[in-house]
C-alpha cells in the first residue's frame, strides 16, 4: 500500500494547540523522515523538544554534548498534505493511469489532491 504522506511533502500541522497558545496547529513544513512502524511523521520546524546529549568526544578529539534542541515525531493524523495550487490543507486520493514506458503500457498509481484535483 503506497503512503499518503512521503518524504519530502509539503504538510500542515491540523490539530493541537494553535501558535497564539504555543501549539503548533496552522503551521506548515517539509516532512523529514516517514516513521511507518509507529504512524509517525517528523516534520520540518514543528514540535520542537528540547534533549540533553551526553558529553563525548569526536574522532577530532572536541567535545560534544550538552542541550541540544530538536524536531520530535508527530502522529499522521494530525497533519494534511498541503494542496500545491490553494496552499490549503488537503486529503489525498490515488488515481490508477496508464503509462507508455520503453514501448509498453504500465499502470502507475498517482497520488493527487482531492479539493484541486492536481498530482502531487
Amino acid at each position: 500500500m503506497a503512503s499518503k504522506i512521503k518524504k519530502g511533502d509539503l504538510v500542515e500541522v491540523i490539530s493541537g494547540p494553535t501558535q497564539e497558545r504555543g501549539g503548533y496547529r496552522g503551521k506548515q513544513g517539509r516532512v523529514i523522515d516517514v516513521l511507518t512502524e509507529t504512524d509517525r511523521v517528523v516534520v520540518e520546524g514543528v514540535n520542537y523538544v528540547t534533549k540533553h546529549v551526553r558529553v563525548g568526544q569526536s574522532d577530532r578529539g572536541t567535545r560534544e554534548g550538552g542541550i541540544e534542541t530538536v524536531e520530535a515525531p508527530i502522529h499522521v493524523s494530525n497533519v494534511a498534505v498541503v494542496d500545491p495550487s490553494t496552499k490549503k490543507p488537503t486529503r489525498v486520493g490515488f488515481r490508477v493511469e496508464e503509462v507508455k514506458k520503453d514501448g509498453k503500457m504500465k499502470t502507475v498509481r498517482v497520488r493527487y489532491a482531492k479539493k484541486s484535483g492536481k498530482d502531487l
